[in-house]
């Protein structure tokens, strides 16, 4: 318990000195605004727009992941190994626990949501498959469409084991990865999180975001906002640097008919099957 106390304290000291968001105007270079845009040195490492319809839902690969984990602070042999992954994401080592594991493990499911990797559903009483990872919306079990951090979302329940006292602290602490988890909050992941943070709480139920450049505003879900997939990608290289290599590597719009169903909703979700027609889903 000592050393997890110490690893609260290097959180709470590095949360202290990072600068906090300030609004600006929308970046010129990708078209999001602050807080959801992160600090300007980052923000180009972020996913761009799709330009043609092959890359949505592209996974990002090795190389390219390898390369923004350089650049934010990331080493690669400084992450889990495979043997440490694996019982990370089942619960088992010492600290092990799971029920954490098991939400860990849905989530970075849905992260992945991208070409191979669907998420299966039950949509109307039919098993469906869905890849949805470049416009920041993923079906859940239950056949319900809506952005991952929707709050009945298990990628935004999952906030909860990022806590210094929680599944991700403890679970580390507990087989002696130390060096894994200071190199985490030593990189950009605090100060991504500190933005993503904000960002969340401003866009509650639909957790929906306007990207607006040369002209043109379109909607995207929020976890493809550069605050958020860098926060995220932070998480997934340090447990696992193969498994953030296939996350969305490009963002594209949410067709406007169904945006604009889930900002009228007051839950954040609609059911996937009337709105599947919309989406490049494979």
């Amino acid at each position: 318990m000592r050393r997890i106390g110490v690893v609260a304290v290097v959180l709470v000291s590095l949360v202290a000195v990072a600068w906090a968001p300030t609004a600006v105007s929308a970046s010129a270079d990708t078209g999001f605004s602050v807080p959801f845009s992160g600090p300007a040195k980052f923000e180009p490492l972020a996913p761009t727009l799709a330009t043609n319809p092959s890359q949505i839902n592209a996974q990002l690969g090795q190389q390219r992941a390898d390369a923004i984990a350089a650049q934010i602070g990331l080493r690669k042999e400084l992450t889990l190994t495979e043997k440490q992954y694996l019982e990370f994401i089942s619960g088992g080592g010492t600290n092990g626990n799971k029920a954490s594991a098991a939400l860990a493990d849905r989530s970075v499911q849905i992260f992945i949501n991208t070409t191979g990797n669907p998420l299966r559903s039950n949509v109307n009483g039919v098993p469906t498959e869905t890849v949805l990872g470049s416009y920041g919306l993923f079906v859940n079990e239950d056949g319900l469409l809506m952005s991952l951090a929707n709050r009945i979302a298990p990628t935004r329940i999952a906030n909860r084991l990022l806590t210094p006292t929680g599944y991700i602290n403890t679970w580390f602490l507990g087989i002696n990865a130390t060096r894994s988890l200071i190199q985490l909050y030593r990189s950009a992941y605090l100060i991504e999180a500190l933005y993503g943070n904000q960002a969340q709480q401003t866009s509650d139920p639909w957790q929906l975001v306007t990207n607006t450049k040369d002209g043109a505003s379109t909607t995207v879900g929020m976890s493809m906002a550069p605050a958020l997939w860098l926060t995220n990608f932070a998480l997934l290289y340090t447990l696992k640097p193969s498994i953030a290599a296939r996350m969305p590597a490009y963002w594209t719009p949410i067709p406007p008919a169904v945006a604009g169903a889930i900002r009228a909703t007051r839950t954040g979700f609609v059911p996937y099957g009337p709105y599947a027609s919309y989406f490049t889903s494979s």
